[in-house]
């Protein structure tokens, strides 16, 4: 990445959640289930991803290999969720241009590499906040895409997944979503798909912690036997101290 679209990233990270929390009021976040030990589950998150959300939203800190450590081959990578490159060592860039992106939304959206990281506060995890998001759209026929999130007031990006999950009101009165036209899939359904999206953003934000919590679980298991031994050593030693 060039030092440019580098500073440019940085900077969305940096002014996105101020902008959202900048009123201090805090936010109720349902608890995203935890699927981070389910390849199967990250592997639909990304499939998931590429397709609803690739088009206007990158990943550029990672790159289209590193979805075999989710347990696909490169032959899968490439046949089903390569569209944006031409190596499979390429980082997962957005498919629209830069230019019609901002023609469209005013500002080019944020890339999503460390939005789950980035989204973490003192109301919950990113996963939290990406979970109740990607489920508290609504109609605002006040709006210019005419869809308004409540968590994410008068946000710019339109419901990509609607036909998934259908349509929302708010409830003015109860200040309640209520599903006034049901999408494809029942309300457990797609909360399923959102938790898998948003599984394969917080992997994506950091690939490697799977391994390091592996190395770190034997690291345990190691100190353990150590101490076991090195507890039996001293008696042997000691034994005939007074």
């Amino acid at each position: 990445m060039k030092a440019n679209n580098m500073k440019r990233f940085l900077l969305a990270l940096l002014f996105v959640p101020v902008t959202v929390f900048a009123s201090g009021a805090a936010l109720h976040l349902d608890r995203a289930p935890n699927v981070q030990d389910d390849p199967a589950a990250l592997q639909n998150g990304a499939k998931l991803f590429v397709n609803y959300c690739l088009n206007c939203h990158g990943l550029s800190f990672v790159r289209y290999n590193r979805l075999t450590e989710l347990g696909l081959t490169d032959q899968q990578v490439r046949d089903n969720l390569m569209f944006t490159a031409d190596k499979i060592g390429e980082p997962m860039r957005i498919a629209a241009r830069p230019e019609e992106q901002k023609k469209w939304f005013g500002v080019m959206p944020p890339d999503l590499s460390l939005v789950a990281r980035a989204r973490a506060s003192g109301d919950g995890s990113g996963a939290d906040w990406l979970y109740t998001y990607l489920r508290s759209f609504y109609l605002d026929d006040k709006r210019q895409t005419g869809w308004n999130n409540v968590i994410f007031p008068n946000v710019g990006m339109p419901h990509v997944l609607w036909e998934l999950q259908g349509l929302q009101a708010l409830n003015h009165e109860t200040h309640k979503l209520e599903l006034v036209v049901p999408g494809q899939l029942s309300p457990d359904a797609y909360d399923k798909q959102v938790a898998d999206l948003v599984g394969f953003l917080v992997w994506a934000g950091e690939p490697g912690a799977g391994f390091r919590r592996k190395l770190g679980y034997g690291v345990l298991a190691f100190l353990i036997v150590l101490f076991g031994v090195s507890y039996s050593l001293k008696k042997a030693y000691w034994k005939d101290v007074k």
